[in-house]
């Protein structure tokens, strides 16, 4: 099973579904289309991707309308991500009240915490960062980490403390972001039995599109850090899991394709 977890959704219809005031950024006019669920089933089709998790994109802040009709529409096929802002004294019961009414539907929280970017944290040694990830796992989602590598020794931390939490780092932990050793940090959260890494996000650093094979001795080496049994695939072609991973064996790299995402989310 080849499941992808990474995909955005965007919505031409900003009146139904209209960015957050407190929007990190707003995604190109390509992006938005009449029908993106369509759009992304077809992908589905292309690529073989037989399951996926749609994140929550940061444009909609907290408002997750849009990942959650998604959602609706197909549920043998999507769950998605939530996203508050751990400033806001009141989200986690916001997450309890969202996990209440579409628990279903969801499997992760995500934070956000890189390139210098202060909009959601200022550090995870804050005390309402701590709620939040707490509150997370113990509803049973998944903490999804959109880290950069100066955040790395923060976050596991946290990841250290709540041991029985799943955790995710996503996009490699932005590496193009951050000096060699606060990436050595990235690379000891490998240390820790219930942390994740994401082979995604290459295209942030890279541009020989589709495989990015210039970044193949960066990527295997901190894949081989976690190891076949805590790495997954998320962006691009499956096809870079076989290319950046070929010194694997075909059932190694099937697990990173979408067998431990299948054992981590029941799909």
């Amino acid at each position: 099973m080849i499941i992808e977890w990474n995909v955005h959704m965007f919505s031409s219809d900003t009146e139904r579904y209209p960015f957050h005031e407190r929007a990190a950024y707003t995604p190109a006019v390509k992006q938005l289309t009449p029908d993106p669920l369509a759009e992304y089933l077809e992908r589905m089709v292309h690529e073989k991707i037989d399951r996926a998790v749609l994140v929550h994109p940061e444009p909609y802040g907290d408002d997750h309308r849009l990942a959650l009709d998604c959602v609706a529409a197909r549920p043998d096929l999507f769950k998605t991500t939530a996203l508050f802002y751990p400033k806001d004294d009141a989200a986690p019961a916001k997450l309890k009240q969202l996990v209440s009414d579409y628990g279903e539907s969801l499997v992760a929280f995500r934070f956000h915490a890189h390139e210098g970017k202060r909009t959601y944290l200022d550090s995870f040694d804050d005390a309402n960062v701590r709620e939040l990830w707490k509150t997370a796992g113990e509803l049973g989602l998944i903490i999804e980490l959109h880290i950069g590598p100066d955040y790395a020794a923060q976050a596991a931390k946290l990841a250290r403390e709540f041991s029985e939490f799943t955790v995710l780092v996503d996009h490699m932990a932005e590496a193009k972001f951050g000096s060699g050793p606060e990436y050595s940090d990235t690379i000891r959260m490998s240390e820790l039995d219930n942390v994740y890494m994401k082979l995604s996000g290459l295209n942030h650093y890279a541009t020989d599109e589709p495989l990015y094979e210039s970044v193949i001795p960066f990527s295997r080496w901190v894949a081989d850090s976690f190891g076949p049994d805590r790495m997954v695939w998320g962006s691009g072609t499956p096809g870079i899991v076989d290319s950046h991973l070929s010194h694997w064996t075909e059932a190694d790299r099937a697990k990173v394709k979408g067998c431990n995402l299948q054992r981590l989310l029941g799909f």
